[in-house]
């Protein structure tokens, strides 16, 4: 399970750490946005300090109706103890979680200020 909490701003967040291709860590606090359809974004400083590996450009139609493009990167998340392989998108903006990275997951928001964030794994027989 990951866990954790609803910001003064009434965001749900999770710490994650990263790898990056030289082995180094860097954790972080991302947001879980459910209206971005990717796995994460990162700023490019923290792109370019990971070493991340370019994968390919992108489109992303944004909230306000304007086309945005990016760059995207493959970096790695430890995800429920466990190395997980992810499409990084650059983004200017905090750290986002998004629905790719939480498909076959289930997830849990205490809609208060330090309220509880939980994310488990579905198991489905």
């Amino acid at each position: 399970m990951i866990e954790g909490t609803v910001n003064e701003n009434y965001e749900a967040t999770i710490h994650l750490t990263l790898r990056g291709t030289t082995g180094e860590e860097h954790d972080i606090e991302a947001i879980i946005d459910t209206g971005f359809t990717g796995h994460l974004t990162l700023p490019m400083t923290l792109i370019d300090r990971l070493a991340l590996p370019w994968q390919s450009r992108g489109q992303a139609l944004l909230a306000d109706g304007s086309l945005h493009v990016f760059d995207a990167y493959i970096g790695i998340v430890l995800w429920n103890g466990q190395d997980r392989t992810v499409e990084v998108d650059a983004a200017d903006t905090d750290p986002l979680v998004g629905m790719g990275l939480l498909r076959g997951h289930g997830l849990r928001v205490d809609v208060v200020e330090n309220g509880a964030v939980k994310i488990e794994e579905l198991i489905y027989r």
